[in-house]
């Protein structure tokens, strides 16, 4: 059986394009990119004159952690790839917690992963970094592209033609079109927490900072990685006809997504740190504790061909 989504006709409306071309989607991810790259340049002077405290950075490792989470396991593994199946709870967790890091809309996200898988590192591929040339002016470009750069490109992907399975669920559907509320609520919390603890204002201020902009721009640039670096740098273990590479260094700030040859060896398993059991997938062990929890069943898992044959 194909690991391709099932694409369906593009019954969706062409994208509206603004500004010279640039989409809407564009524009949202223009806002985005400044703001948050806005708040990291506040964290660094901050850091600079001594003004971190304690709280400013467990709010920052708190909510990096939920929302790096809510990508990978969530918007990935679970919207992205059906790798396992959870309940409504676990539908809107995921959901919510992916929608914080403020990488789009869990349809567009959704859609966007699909046609990748759909069209990796060849023309029609969203992000790869390999279709802009192999001298080096190329692979930089195709780097900078792949990294950050698609977003502004103006493609907008159907999700009616990639993603129809998810918006026929009511739930998704609903996560998805209150997208902003869930941006707003991913700075909202840190900022109350941080007013709270604090006392004061500037402590507010800082939990908006360190828990909320600054961790924005450090899940966002790690998971954009993952489309850059992972189709660059690293080791092919599985060999795939794709450009997919194992990262190691990013396998913790990723939650096991830097695994990424792995994944693309087997895009439908809920873990990706089936080829040697020192690869850390936070993601994959994550899965299997809802598994123990009875919140999440139907686990898809690699299995190697030794197991296979058995």
């Amino acid at each position: 059986m194909s690991n391709k989504p099932q694409l369906q006709p593009d019954i969706t409306p062409p994208a509206t394009d603004i500004s010279k071309g640039m989409s809407i989607t564009g524009l949202f991810a223009m806002f985005t990119v400044g703001i948050s790259t806005l708040g990291a340049i506040i964290a660094a002077y901050q850091v600079y004159t001594n003004q971190v405290t304690v709280t400013d950075l467990w709010l920052l490792g708190v909510f990096y952690v939920i929302t790096a989470l809510g990508v990978e396991a969530g918007f990935h593994r679970y919207f992205s790839h059906n790798a396992f199946r959870g309940s409504t709870v676990i539908t809107w967790m995921f959901g919510i917690f992916g929608s914080m890091a403020a990488q789009g809309p869990v349809l567009f996200w959704a859609a966007t992963h699909r046609k990748h898988h759909a069209f990796t590192d060849i023309e029609g591929d969203p992000h790869s970094p390999r279709i802009h040339g192999s001298g080096p002016k190329g692979r930089v470009q195709g780097l900078l592209f792949a990294h950050v750069g698609w977003l502004f490109s103006g493609e907008d992907v159907s999700w009616a033609k990639y993603a129809p399975d998810l918006i026929r669920r009511r739930e998704i559907f609903k996560i998805n079109q209150s997208y902003f509320l869930w941006v707003f609520l991913g700075l909202l919390l840190p900022t109350v927490i941080g007013g709270a603890i604090g006392g004061t204002w500037q402590a507010a201020f800082n939990g908006l900072i360190w828990g909320g902009l600054l961790r924005i721009f450090l899940v966002d640039h790690v998971t954009w990685s993952v489309n850059s670096f992972c189709h660059t740098f690293g080791r092919q273990p599985h060999g795939s006809k794709d450009n997919s590479r194992n990262l190691a260094l990013l396998c913790i700030p990723s939650m096991g997504g830097s695994w990424h040859n792995n994944h693309h060896a087997y895009p439908l398993g809920a873990r990706n740190d089936h080829q040697s059991s020192w690869q850390v997938d936070l993601s994959g062990m994550l899965i299997e504790l809802l598994g123990l929890l009875g919140m999440a069943d139907n686990i898809k898992r690699y299995k190697r061909k030794s197991d296979q044959q058995r």
